[in-house]
C-alpha cells in the first residue's frame, strides 16, 4: 500500500501534484473519467508519472478477475511499462504453488514447450482457469528473461495450516511461511459477508471448513484466507532486494482496500508497495478510490471477452472420480440434472480422475454441442448430457 512519510501526512490535503510530483492527466471541464485513464487519489494521472512512481517501489500488485481477458491484457501492458522503467524484475504468480517453481524456471529458460509447461506445472490441477488467458504474460517473461515465482501453496497445506495451526506444521513443510497477521476489522467483515452469502461454495475451496458449522466454519475460512494472503506475501517478500522490482499477479480480493496481501506485506515490514487494479467505468462517475492505490479505467470490454465454457459447479477430488460439491441454480449443470454428491467418472468418453481433467474437457467444448458425462449417483452409473449454448452473434 502506498505510504507517506510522517512529515508529508499533514500535506495530504494539498493537491496531489504539489507534493508527489505526479502529473495530472487532462480531463474535460466536467471532470468526467474516461476509459484508458489511470486514477489515483480521486484524480486522473498520466501513465508516465504513474510508471515512474510504481517502478520506485519494492512490490507492485496487479489485481485481476481470473477469467477476464481484458484484465490479463492490462496486466501485460502494465508489466511492459514497468519493465521499461526498471531493469530488474520478478513476477510472482498466485496461479501456481511453490512445488511448481522448477517448471517456471525451466519455462523461462526456454526448455519447455507450452504443453510441457502445462503438464509439468500441473496447471489444470493447480489453477484450472484457461491457460490461454495467461500465456501472453508467460511468453513476455520468457522473452525478457524475467524470473517467474510460484507464490501460492496447495489447498491441502492451506487447509492444514488453517485447522491445525502453524506450530503443528514444520517450517520446512510450510516453506518457512510464518503465521499471518490478524485480519483488520474491515477485512473480517467483508469476508464474513461473502461467507454468509456463499457458505457451501466457500467450503469447497480447500479452506478446511467443509464439515463445520456456524462460527467455527467461518473462523476456519478466515484463517485459511489469511494463510493464503500471508503465503503470497511471503513469496513476494522473499524476492525483494535493492535491485529487483517484484510484481505480483493475483485476484482482486487479495488486494482490495489495502487488505489481504498488502496488509500482510506491511506486517513483514515491506511498506514500499503499490496496488493497481483495473475497474469498469460507470458512465461519468469517478471510481471508488479506496479500492486500490491506483485504478485503471476500462471501457466496455464485453465484445472482447470470450469466457471459457463452465458447468457452474464446485468440484473436488473424489474416490472414484471428480465429486460435485455444489451447483449454481442457473447453470448448465443444473439444467442437465447434475446434483450435489454426484461423482463424474467420465467426460466425452474419457476417464476423469482429477478436477483439472474435467475442467480441461469442459473448456475444450465447442458452442452448441453436447457433452456426455458418466456419473455415479447412489452407487449406480448414469449418463448425463450437458447442452452448451450456441455462440453469441457478433455485435
Amino acid at each position: 500500500m502506498l505510504r507517506l512519510a510522517p512529515a508529508l501526512r499533514a500535506l495530504w490535503l494539498v493537491p496531489l501534484a504539489s507534493v508527489s510530483g505526479i502529473s495530472l492527466a487532462a480531463t474535460d471541464s466536467d471532470q468526467c473519467a474516461h476509459p484508458g485513464q489511470w486514477w489515483q487519489g480521486g484524480q486522473a494521472v498520466t501513465g508516465n508519472s504513474l510508471f515512474e512512481q510504481a517502478a520506485d517501489q519494492d512490490v507492485v500488485l496487479l489485481g485481476e478477475y481470473h477469467d477476464r481477458m481484458s484484465h490479463h491484457r492490462w496486466q501485460l501492458h502494465t508489466l511492459a511499462g514497468l519493465a521499461a522503467h526498471r531493469d530488474k524484475m520478478a513476477i510472482g504468480l498466485e496461479m501456481l504453488p511453490r512445488d511448481a517453481q522448477p517448471a517456471l524456471d525451466a519455462w523461462v529458460a526456454g526448455e519447455l514447450s507450452e504443453a510441457q509447461f502445462l503438464q509439468q506445472s500441473q496447471w489444470q490441477e493447480a489453477w484450472g482457469f484457461d491457460p490461454d488467458l495467461y500465456m501472453p504474460i508467460l511468453h513476455f517473461a520468457r522473452m525478457q528473461q524475467i524470473p517467474l515465482l510460484a507464490i501460492n501453496i496447495k489447498p491441502e497445506l492451506r487447509r492444514r495450516l488453517a485447522t491445525e495451526g502453524f506450530d503443528a506444521v514444520s517450517a520446512e513443510q510450510r516453506f518457512n511461511i510464518e503465521a499471518p497477521a490478524p485480519a483488520s476489522d474491515a477485512y473480517r467483515q467483508r469476508l464474513e459477508k461473502s461467507f454468509q452469502m456463499h457458505p457451501t461454495s466457500m467450503g469447497a475451496e480447500g479452506h478446511g471448513n467443509e464439515d463445520q458449522e456456524g462460527d467455527n466454519a467461518f473462523e476456519t475460512f478466515l484463517n485459511a484466507q489469511l494463510t493464503w494472503d500471508a503465503a503470497m506475501a511471503d513469496g513476494l517478500a522473499s524476492a525483494v532486494d535493492d535491485d529487483t522490482l517484484v510484481v505480483g499477479l493475483m485476484g482482486v480480493g487479495h488486494l482490495a482496500y489495502g487488505d489481504g496481501v498488502p496488509y500482510q506485506l506491511e506486517a513483514m515490514d515491506i511498506t514500499d508497495t503499490l496496488s493497481l487494479m483495473p475497474t469498469p467505468l460507470e458512465a461519468c462517475e469517478p471510481p471508488d478510490s479506496q479500492l486500490a492505490d491506483v485504478l485503471y479505467l476500462l471501457g466496455d470490454e464485453a465484445a472482447a471477452e470470450t469466457p471459457p465454457p463452465r458447468l457452474g459447479v464446485q468440484i473436488a477430488p473424489g474416490e472414484d472420480g471428480v465429486s460435485i460439491v455444489a451447483i449454481r441454480e442457473d447453470s448448465l449443470a443444473h439444467e442437465a440434472g447434475l446434483q450435489p454428491d454426484d461423482t463424474v467418472t467420465q467426460a466425452a468418453g474419457q476417464e476423469v480422475r482429477a478436477p483439472g481433467e474435467l475442467i480441461a474437457t469442459v473448456q475444450r467444448q465447442a458452442p452448441g454441442t453436447l457433452l456426455p458425462l458418466e456419473i455415479l449417483r447412489d452407487g449406480s452409473r448414469q449418463e448425463i448430457l450437458v447442452r452448451f449454448p450456441p455462440a453469441a452473434p457478433l455485435r
